[in-house]
């Protein structure tokens, strides 16, 4: 800018020097009198005063521009925030353990704090890595559901694995105030229904495991509408543990096509989600033409659940209840998954919540309101047809210790299946639980796991091991000591 200035000062120097040489040559040419030169000079000095205001004024507005520019060029550009990161948002969303089927909330609430920003795009990820030892009672069965519990995946009576359970990669696209894209891809070779061990390639495959478009603006209204594949609202389906699934989950835990609607107001939420049928992803069934083949909207599931609020800590209470038509277990015998049922099983859920300080208690029942016409095998007919039942009960503490956020849990879960004395009768599961996070979305974990039953839902009580055979086995048990870590970025 240093240029500007000596072109200014240039123009006030050539206009003083104009000034002298008229002063010096007006007598001269012109034989002027000293009345005429007086004037000519108050004339001259004038328009001097006029030109140098001028000047001035040119000076500072030059000065103001240069600075503005320097300004622009020397700070750094603000980022706009269309393309964003944030990694809490990311291990909210991708938790496999809490608000399982309950993520579309959780977008509305943080796009009402303002943290979900409009017309952005927010990238994140998941990683959890394992490793554990563990022991059967008989061999090759091993009752632990985090990994299919198949021969293909655990031989003899011990066992040991330091692997990747699974990797998430999510996006999530807010286009305006009320309609937000998300996509969520998995992959999850431990339980993936691909055939094989978790080095076949039929396993080692991406799933988009969710993905919908999302309507809703709980600033402007209590309502939301989503549409594509989700989690089915059914049950609270959540666990205390850190990474274990509870068996009420793994028996009823649903992912679907279909559409779903919501009203959040007050502690009050309701939700409607018509479900396409034939057999869904995850334990919703009802035929279509006596077929499993998707090809109508005629499944639902409804949920309503309320939380009061009490005390000054943010305590409070939720209760909750679940039904939908069609569940997974409708299949004749022998039982296979994602078959064709000749009618639908009905289920219900009733679940509580409370959060009491640092302490979480849980509890939930789910039951079939018909029996599973699988679970009865005609070549063992002392044990009759039986409803599917699952419950859990599960409490956590947590704590600060070494300045980092500490959990400590304890969850028992039943999966029953049988009469009394059938082989197939219950699966239980206890877990033991530590948790410790070394930044809010780096939890490091450790579990002891406790299992009684092996209870696998294909061929649950027979039918691919001869005449009176099953595979099932209430009398195996199994011992898991197991530790990880689940990073989200």
């Amino acid at each position: 800018m240093d240029r500007n200035h000596s072109y200014f000062r240039r123009i006030r120097i050539t206009s003083l020097s104009l000034l002298l040489i008229s002063l010096i040559l007006s007598p001269v040419c012109s034989g002027l009198t000293l009345e005429e030169l007086a004037v000519r000079v108050e004339t001259l000095e004038a328009e001097n005063r006029e030109l140098k205001a001028k000047i001035t004024r040119l000076e500072a507005g030059q000065s103001a521009l240069s600075e503005t520019v320097d300004d622009v060029i020397d700070s750094p550009r603000e980022d706009t925030g269309f393309v964003r990161f944030d990694n809490r948002y990311s291990y909210e969303m991708l938790d496999p353990t809490t608000r399982i089927n309950r993520k579309q909330q959780l977008i509305l609430e943080k796009k009402q704090s303002g943290e979900l920003p409009e017309n952005s795009v927010t990238l994140g990820g998941a990683v959890t890595a394992i490793a554990d030892v563990q022991h059967s009672n008989t061999d090759s069965k091993f009752g632990y559901l985090m990994r299919h519990p198949t021969a293909a995946n655990q031989r003899t009576k011990d066992v040991s694995e330091a692997v990747l359970h699974s990797v998430q990669i999510a996006v999530t696209g807010n286009m305006g105030s009320w309609v937000t894209a998300y996509g969520e891809i998995l992959y999850d070779p431990e339980q993936s229904f691909g055939s094989g061990t978790i080095t076949s390639l039929t396993r080692n495959q991406l799933q988009l495991r969710r993905g919908y478009v999302l309507i809703g603006n709980l600033d402007e209204a209590p309502l939301f509408l989503s549409l594509g594949k989700m989690a089915t609202p059914f049950g609270l389906t959540d666990t205390v543990n850190p990474f274990t699934a509870s068996t009420v989950w793994h028996a009823f835990g649903g992912l679907a096509y279909g559409v779903q609607a919501g009203y959040v107001k007050d502690g009050l939420t309701i939700t409607l989600m018509g479900v396409q049928g034939g057999a869904q992803f995850r334990s919703h069934n009802t035929s279509v033409d006596d077929s499993n083949v998707p090809s109508k909207l005629n499944n639902y599931v409804v949920d309503a659940n309320y939380t009061i609020p009490f005390g000054d800590d943010d305590d409070s209470i939720m209760v909750g209840a679940s039904y939908t038509k069609g569940s997974a277990y409708c299949h004749d015998f022998p039982v296979l998954h994602f078959d064709s049922c000749r009618d639908h099983n009905p289920a219900y859920d009733l679940y509580a919540q409370l959060h009491l300080s640092d302490f979480l208690l849980h509890a939930e029942y789910a039951e079939t309101t018909d029996e599973w016409p699988g679970t009865f095998n005609p070549t063992i007919p002392q044990f009759p047809a039986h409803e599917v039942v699952s419950w859990n009960l599960g409490g956590k503490y947590s704590a600060v210790l070494f300045d980092k956020d500490v959990d400590l849990s304890i969850d028992f879960s039943r999966f029953i299946a049988g009469p009394s004395g059938a082989p197939w009768e219950n699966q239980d599961q206890l877990v033991l639980g530590i948790a410790g996070y070394i930044t809010p979305s780096v939890k490091l974990f450790g579990e002891y796991i406790h299992t009684e039953g092996f209870v696998p839902l294909n061929f649950i009580s027979g039918g691919n091991l001869g005449d009176g055979v099953t595979h099932s086995d209430s009398r195996a048990e199994s011992d898991i000591f197991l530790m990880g870590f689940n990073a989200a970025f």
